[in-house]
């Protein structure tokens, strides 16, 4: 147990919630972040080989520079970046050390957090936890089997093994083209009609490319009916088919935690979108001093929010804390 009383209690340890931890520690707020993981942990576990999207001033936080040569930074270059970070702001980051409880006082009016740990006092919860915990279930038969990864790292793995990647977004093209490279026969299933338009621009060209020569199958308006220890059943429009298949890239995107979400007594819608309850000025959910920041404010448009437009949460909410804090 903690005696001391924070001003600001940060459920993530990702970029937004290191911003956060930043705007509180700007304006003389106690704060301190806990991660279930190891920092920047969503960042760790992308492909080791991932390039972003975005430029590196679009993952800045803090106003500190994020130098790279790239035209596009890469996963170790962030990692590093985030490092220096939370070193330089000195964070009052814990590690490796999940929430399990929050419970408001009625009383007091302060939040009592559990962790896997500790329990702590805080007159306020911001939650950053992201999406990326979680996948999407395909809700099929052999969907458990050890052979189906919903998380990709190096593509060597898969060297002379055949594989299906799900998937038409950047993390599934990608997969596709660098297992392809390391020597695996790679067969793509896709439910729409063509690539997603989300597709990073550089590599657009290169994965159409593949497919025109045949050096990578794809089956559009497809999807998987089973997966079975040495083979793959896809139902496509025409027939169902069945391929030898080794390993099953399932990369069909993730979602927040909302089970954690309802488990704290943030309202979440059971359909449409499930995005959870808050005020869009202030962040604050349907409890008060309890706020949400960057991408799990989106529910399953997992597409709303990066780290580029959802930094701004942190100043949105530390400035409607310190209102709430002058006019107490």
């Amino acid at each position: 147990m903690h005696n001391d009383i924070y001003d600001v209690l940060i459920i993530g340890g990702g970029p937004i919630g290191m911003a956060c931890g930043i705007a509180a520690k700007t304006h003389n707020l106690s704060h301190i972040i806990l991660e279930k993981g190891c920092l920047v942990n969503s960042l760790y576990n992308y492909p080791v080989n991932m390039t972003f999207f975005s430029s590196a001033d679009k993952l800045e936080v803090g106003g500190i520079p994020f130098v790279t040569t790239n035209p596009k930074p890469k996963r170790a270059e962030a990692l590093e970046y985030y490092r220096r970070i939370d070193s330089n702001f000195d964070l009052n980051t814990r590690l490796f050390e999940e929430v399990k409880q929050v419970v408001k006082d009625i009383d007091s009016g302060l939040f009592i957090v559990t962790s896997s740990r500790a329990t702590y006092t805080a007159r306020h919860i911001i939650v950053a936890t992201g999406f990326y915990d979680i996948p999407m279930q395909m809700q099929i038969p052999g969907e458990d089997l050890p052979k189906v990864r919903h998380y990709y790292d190096d593509p060597h793995y898969y060297a002379k093994q055949n594989v299906v990647v799900i998937g038409a977004s950047n993390s599934s093209i990608d997969a596709a083209l660098e297992t392809y490279r390391k020597g695996a026969k790679v067969t793509l299933v896709i439910r729409r009609n063509e690539i997603s338009p989300r597709v990073k621009y550089w590599v657009r060209p290169d994965i159409d490319n593949r497919l025109a020569a045949g050096e990578i199958t794809v089956y559009y308006q497809s999807c998987l009916s089973e997966i079975k220890e040495h083979t793959v059943r896809i139902r496509t429009p025409q027939e169902e088919v069945e391929i030898e298949n080794d390993f099953v890239l399932a990369l069909t995107g993730y979602r927040p935690n909302f089970a954690f979400l309802k488990h704290i007594g943030v309202q979440v819608p059971e359909d449409g979108a499930r995005i959870p309850e808050h005020d869009e000025a202030t962040m604050e959910t349907n409890i008060t001093g309890l706020y949400l920041a960057g991408v799990v404010c989106g529910g399953l448009n997992t597409h709303l929010w990066f780290i580029e437009n959802s930094r701004v949460h942190a100043d949105m909410i530390i400035e409607d804390i310190l209102r709430k804090l002058g006019d107490s």
